[in-house]
């Protein structure tokens, strides 16, 4: 969440963002009621004074009706010192309660608008859009022709959104991830499987909500437990409560893990097939940096995530996504959106990756700090997320753009060790 001081010393520009990014937020509640918390503050600080003074006064005084006169003048003192400190509590929680609707202040040169129009196109990949000379399919009738995916059979065991791979499709998601994985570690991430669940309050601190009915969260009944809609969660997590070495900085971790997603409120966008689903493999990118470290952390996640799709020759493009679009933790964020030549009628992007820097919005949630060697006190970490592989809108993309005239799909060179062949051909 925001500093509370950084909101009442800015509270214009505060606003100004709220605005800016589409969100109801009552940052003038927020500073209303901390400055009641601050004046209980103080009343509590000079009432547990007095109670100290009158405390040393009691054995100095020899008059026993003074003496007792005094302790209970002491008691009367801390009596109305906790009743001034339980209103204090209860009022600091709902300060946190309105503060953690503020979202992360943005990064100046964040478009500002919603929707796609408002996106800006920051560059291309190396591999242009290829021109077919038959009409391309979608990843739904490739799947069928080869018989990669089955989703009539996820349906009847777990319900629409579900979905079976097989055959080469089980090898591509397998080789995606060893694949990926292989150019994380050599770029100096330590590699993780994470767990599929997370307490709820790792949940809230990272910035989801796994509550109410536009919630994108699988939870637990009757535990403090969620399914992770991202190994983001699961590795913002790590150091909860951790006070970090500054040399230890940057961290640079990443976590293969299932996701899993309600994908409330997402009917008819893009559900078709497996671009949409309610649970699918990710390999994810994690950082833990210093404030100045992180906005040359976030080009080089971006930068990984270029790499990875270069090294697959899926045509892409990176967006720097607008104001309106960006989740609450995140100070910028680009999308990498690969061109899916079955999709539509004649082709559109879809997004495959995403990278955020959240500052030190997670951070100050999950008390994730840092201590400099000869320096007092700790400061929040920078905390940044990036998606490697997300498998289903990777293998999408790979699919319909390496297909062939017959129906048979082209594998990757990348890949082609892992899946054991050059060509996936369509079966009776």
């Amino acid at each position: 969440m925001l500093d509370r001081k950084y909101i009442l010393d800015h509270a214009d520009l505060v606003k100004q963002n709220c605005q800016n990014r589409g969100v109801q937020a009552d940052v003038d509640q927020v500073i209303a009621l901390e400055h009641r918390r601050r004046d209980l503050a103080r009343q509590i600080e000079e009432l547990n004074r007095q109670a100290n003074e009158v405390a040393k006064s009691i054995g100095q005084t020899k008059d026993g009706a003074e003496r007792e006169a005094r302790k209970e003048a002491g008691r009367k003192l801390r009596e109305e010192k906790d009743a001034e400190q339980a209103a204090h509590d209860l009022l600091d929680r709902e300060i946190q309660v309105l503060q953690g609707v503020v979202p992360n202040m943005t990064h100046p040169d964040a478009p500002v608008g919603a929707g796609d129009d408002a996106n800006r196109e920051v560059r291309r990949g190396v591999t242009p859009i290829r021109t077919f000379d038959f009409k391309p399919l979608d990843h739904v009738e490739l799947c069928e022709r080869c018989q990669l995916f089955d989703l009539e059979a996820g349906a009847r065991t777990t319900g629409h959104g579900f979905y079976f791979l097989k055959n080469e499709g089980v090898l591509l998601e397998l080789a995606l991830q060893r694949y990926v994985l292989g150019i994380l570690m050599e770029s100096g991430f330590t590699p993780m499987t994470t767990p599929d669940l997370a307490k709820n309050s790792v949940l809230e601190g990272i910035g989801f909500n796994p509550r109410g009915p536009e919630t994108q969260v699988y939870s637990v009944e009757n535990t403090d437990l969620s399914l992770v809609g991202t190994a983001e969660i699961t590795l913002g997590g790590l150091y909860s409560g951790v006070t970090l070495d500054a040399e230890q900085l940057p961290l640079r971790i990443c976590g293969t893990s299932h996701c899993f997603r309600t994908e409330a409120g997402a009917a008819g966008r893009a559900t078709r097939g497996i671009y949409r689903v309610h649970q699918f493999t990710k390999v994810e990118m994690f950082a833990y940096t210093l404030p100045e470290q992180s906005d040359a952390m976030h080009a080089e996640i971006c930068d990984i995530e270029c790499r990875i799709f270069d090294g697959l020759g899926v045509p892409y493009r990176v967006i720097d996504t607008c104001t309106g679009d960006l989740g609450g933790p995140a100070y910028r964020k680009y999308d990498l959106e690969a061109w899916m030549p079955g999709r539509g009628e004649k082709g559109e992007w879809g997004e495959i990756t995403s990278t955020s820097n959240c500052t030190d919005y997670q951070a100050r949630r999950l008390d994730v700090r840092f201590k400099t060697k000869g320096e007092k006190g700790t400061r929040f970490a920078h905390t940044l997320n990036g998606t490697a592989v997300a498998i289903t809108r990777a293998m999408i993309a790979i699919l319909e753009n390496y297909q062939q005239a017959d129906g048979s799909i082209v594998v990757p060179e990348a890949l082609r060790a892992w899946v054991g062949c050059d060509k996936i051909s369509p079966r009776p």
